[in-house]
């Protein structure tokens, strides 16, 4: 005569409600882990680990925070006086970017280029109008895009640069020739 079969018994845990096997793959994990290190620390030995780690950063801590004083501070500390921290004064920065316009003369697939023209909008011209203009003006496509530092910059196709600095200078009055400049071989050179 066989044995009966019997049922197996299957433990919950009772934060998650899943089986302890389980419990890393719940909903979360940190709060389940005191009742797995009491009640199946077999099944998870390295949070035992964790929570030595755990003790002992704690006193790791207290000792931190007691420290270590030097003579100075010791004398400071016995003659009753607290010790005085200076503060620098708080100065305020202000990054403001310079007016200038800069045009770069990009090459790509050795005979194509496109010439980045940088900052106009810095003297107050909507970029979007100055795409156009210049799109129109120099009969090529131009748009304004993102540039490297996520500023926006307006690309033209082909190599303008020859023309560029009057177009600009007679479209907006408000751009001086002595703010605009070339960028080349890696060098920032007046167009005047």
């Amino acid at each position: 005569m066989a044995e009966k079969p019997q049922p197996v018994r299957v433990l919950y845990c009772q934060v998650c409600s899943l089986p302890p096997e389980y419990c890393e793959f719940g909903s979360d994990f940190n709060k389940c882990k005191p009742w797995l290190i009491q009640n199946v620390p077999d099944l998870y030995p390295n949070l035992l680990n964790e929570a030595n780690e755990k003790e002992a950063d704690k006193v790791a801590d207290k000792l931190q925070a007691t420290g270590i004083s030097s003579a100075s501070s010791a004398g400071a500390a016995s003659s009753g006086k607290p010790e005085e921290v200076k503060r620098l004064p708080d100065v305020v920065f202000s990054f403001q970017d310079k007016q200038e316009v800069i045009i770069e003369k990009v090459v790509r697939n050795k005979r194509k280029s496109i010439t980045t023209v940088k900052g106009l909008e810095l003297f107050g011209v909507k970029l979007s109008d100055a795409s156009k203009k210049l799109g129109k003006k120099f009969a090529t496509g131009a748009s304004v895009v993102k540039g490297p530092t996520e500023k926006e910059q307006i690309d033209v196709q082909g190599d303008i640069s020859y023309d560029i600095v009057e177009f600009i200078t007679d479209t907006w009055p408000d751009v001086p020739e002595r703010a605009i400049f070339f960028i080349e071989d890696g060098k920032k050179v007046p167009a005047a």
